[in-house]
């Protein structure tokens, strides 16, 4: 990946340290659209002024788990250091890399910033700098903990993200109290990526609607609202009669006191159908279930079909256990972040790559009642009317990224 050219965001994000108008601020915030650009120069950056200010420096580069960090930043950024006549090292089984440059070498540790425990994996590290990429995913507790461990003289702090909700506490601590924690902050859009081409910004305009529009194309810091799939059409997205598929997978979000809502999903061609339902309300029906009789209901549903795979709530571990004790199914727990199966979701109603039989009534009933919480003060959908929806996202976020399909590929790709 060879850097021919750099916008004048771009440019700033790589020089602003040595240039006297910042040369008292202790950090850089980029954040803005998608695809923009600030990944790219952040990261290379971050690495020349590290070489470039200290001899045999110590650093750490942050994301939400090691693995994404090396997939979407430290690959390319090795390979534009290498082509640009730095010598790299990459360091697999330590989790760092040196960088060797006009005579000093640096090194690189990386972390992963996934939940509250994260903290305890940085701490004891003396730091002369830190890069957190998506810096709104990872919990405050874990980046708090990495700039304490800033404590060399003259270090610095490099923070990259999309934008999220404008309750979010990196926003509110950080990006708007910018001037007293004495930090440069770069808005980014697509139109600072001189890569990108114009066919590239309106197909990522197409995949995106309501608030990740606004997010991940204008690059807003804006709270959802309304419903949560307003892309979701009746006249598009639902079909009568049967449909002929290679494939079939369940998904399943269980509950007792609650609803449970299983779907069978068949694939033609590139689009996945939900071809049947089995949807259970105690409440409704008066008598709650046992494990056996879901279990009954979910043999039911598969009737006359090979089923790939049963992805099902994580937390009903009874019912994991049902299954696998029948030896029929292979069960798999069902990945639950919310956000981002909502994301991803939202990317395959637009791309059509989901349709629903007119006989899923309650899944099509769901569509119209699942609303964000506006009162939340952060991106959590209301818990009512969403079984149906959970099971949807459960099956998304497990088949769809399992295929590598474009949705999934867009929506995490790097800016």
């Amino acid at each position: 990946m060879t850097v021919k050219k750099l916008s004048a965001k771009q440019r700033l994000t790589v020089n602003w340290w040595k240039m006297p108008e910042y040369r008292g601020y202790d950090a850089i915030i980029c954040d803005g659209a998608v695809r923009s650009g600030k990944t790219t120069s952040m990261s290379l950056g971050f690495v020349i002024w590290a070489c470039s200010s200290f001899d045999g420096g110590t650093f750490a580069m942050c994301g939400k788990t090691v693995t994404s960090l090396r997939r979407n930043v430290v690959v390319p950024l090795l390979r534009m250091l290498s082509e640009c006549g730095f010598r790299c090292t990459d360091r697999l089984s330590q989790s760092c890399f040196d960088v060797t440059f006009l005579g000093r070498t640096s090194r690189f540790y990386l972390f992963g910033g996934r939940d509250e425990g994260s903290a305890a994996l940085i701490q004891g590290i003396t730091l002369a700098g830190v890069f957190l990429d998506e810096v709104a995913l990872m919990p405050r507790s874990f980046v708090e903990q990495a700039l304490a461990r800033c404590s060399v003289a003259g270090s610095k702090m490099w923070f990259n993200c999309n934008p999220d909700n404008p309750a979010h506490w990196f926003y509110c601590e950080w990006i708007k109290k910018r001037r007293e924690k004495r930090a440069l902050y770069i808005r980014f859009t697509m139109d600072d990526n001189p890569s990108l081409s114009e066919a590239m910004k309106r197909r990522y305009e197409r995949l995106y609607s309501g608030a990740f529009y606004d997010r991940f194309v204008l690059g807003k810091w804006t709270a959802s609202e309304g419903t949560v799939y307003p892309m979701f059409e009746r006249e598009k997205h639902v079909y009568a009669g049967e449909v002929e598929c290679e494939r079939f997978v369940i998904s399943c979000d269980y509950g007792t006191v609650n609803p449970a809502s299983f779907g069978l999903w068949g694939l033609r061609g590139d689009v996945w159908h939900r071809l049947k339902e089995y949807y259970y309300s105690s409440k409704r029906e008066g008598v709650s279930r046992t494990d056996e009789e879901h279990y009954a209901a979910l043999e039911e549903l598969a009737e006359g079909h090979t089923i790939d795979k049963v992805i099902v709530d994580p937390s009903a571990a009874s019912f994991i256990e049902c299954i696998r004790r029948h030896s029929r199914f292979r069960v798999v727990k069902a990945d639950n972040d919310v956000v981002t199966g909502i994301r991803h979701v939202s990317s395959a109603l637009r791309q059509n790559k989901l349709m629903f039989n007119e006989q899923c009534r309650d899944i099509l009933r769901e569509f119209s009642l699942y609303r964000w919480n506006e009162s939340s003060g952060t991106d959590a959908p209301i818990k009512e009317n969403d079984h149906a929806m959970d099971d949807m996202r459960y099956f998304v976020m497990e088949v769809l990224a399992e295929r590598g399909d474009e949705l999934v590929a867009l929506s995490v790709s790097r800016s």
